[in-house]
């Protein structure tokens, strides 16, 4: 019943116990076009003439997850074995720090759809996630819980999920996402889905810039039943695995319950050997307001066959 206990128990400790003022609002809310009517380009038409943008200079943070050759997290590395680069340009960093004792917020989206309800008791009796704020989406996207760390209101929100009967998949992530950026210290979007969508109104390209914007790191669990597995959407799960790898998340399969256990223990320990490399940009003069971002690892024992995992860059505008 208590599954964060064993999850996050050590991440979750410093999470912001505060609530959020609501469910925020997407561009689209007062959008006339029926269910299921997709916008026709990533950018809606009627906003074109009043979209204004707001310069952040502010210190770049890049949480970074380093693993060895079987996957597994490592930890005890130093500055000197980071290097950060922005569009090819190496930056200074300014600020590390190992197991980062920054607030963790968490928005957990849970599909609530009727091509997931079959396995949907394993989702809900796994994913007693504390201090975070709750989701559950179908054709649409409620917010069940704000952020709390109360986890008796966390427990009654997972049990009182609205079931439906189509997926708003990129809808969940763009709310999500904006429920998130305003927090402080790291920021963690977690997603339980066969991966399809159906009804959303935000298309792909909108919920990454959202969640690139939050600087949301978005882990994706991918709930296939294997009864439904040849006719499942593998447009959706890539479109998952793009979005968790540019955020520097990471995705999983799940088919049964100790699969999905394990996929949330992955994840605590990833939160609790993360490191932050903040860094204020050396160079602000570009076409484009993303800055790409690399990390490379330095001064290693040959041989160790170590991999990086962060956010792919940042923008450097919010669009309002």
């Amino acid at each position: 019943m208590k599954i964060l206990s064993a999850m996050l128990l050590l991440a979750v400790a410093v999470c912001h116990a505060q609530s959020s003022s609501g469910v925020p609002k997407p561009p689209w809310v007062n959008d006339s076009k029926p269910p299921g009517t997709k916008p026709s380009s990533t950018k809606p038409a009627e906003q074109n003439d009043d979209t204004t943008f707001k310069v952040d200079v502010k210190l770049v943070n890049v949480f970074v997850t380093v693993t060895d050759e079987r996957g597994a997290p490592v930890a005890g590395l130093s500055k000197d074995n980071f290097q950060v680069l922005e569009d090819g340009d190496l930056q200074k960093i300014s600020v590390f720090d190992k197991e980062s004792e920054l607030p963790l917020s968490i928005v957990l989206d849970i599909d609530t759809s009727l091509s997931t309800r079959r396995v949907l008791p394993l989702e809900l009796n796994s994913a007693r996630l504390d201090g975070l704020s709750l989701y559950g989406f179908s054709e649409v996207v409620d917010q069940v819980v704000q952020f709390t760390a109360d986890l008796k209101t966390i427990d009654r929100g997972i049990d009182h999920l609205p079931l439906g009967a189509a997926t708003a998949l990129y809808d969940a992530i763009y709310l999500g996402a904006e429920a998130l950026d305003g927090r402080q210290g790291r920021k963690v979007m977690v997603v339980i889905t066969d991966g399809g969508d159906t009804v959303s109104k935000m298309d792909y390209q909108q919920a990454v810039r959202a969640a690139q914007i939050s600087e949301a790191i978005v882990y994706s669990i991918i709930v296939v039943p294997i009864e439904a597995s040849a006719g499942r959407d593998t447009g959706g799960e890539h479109a998952l695995i793009q979005l968790s790898e540019d955020t520097g998340g990471k995705y999983f399969y799940a088919t049964t319950l100790p699969e999905l256990d394990r996929a949330f223990h992955t994840i605590s320990d990833e939160l609790r050997t993360q490191y932050l490399l903040a860094y204020y940009p050396a160079r602000r003069i570009a076409d484009s307001d993303f800055r790409r971002i690399e990390v490379k690892l330095a001064g290693l024992t040959s041989g160790s066959d170590y991999k990086t995992r962060h956010r792919t860059g940042y923008y450097t505008s919010k669009l309002h």
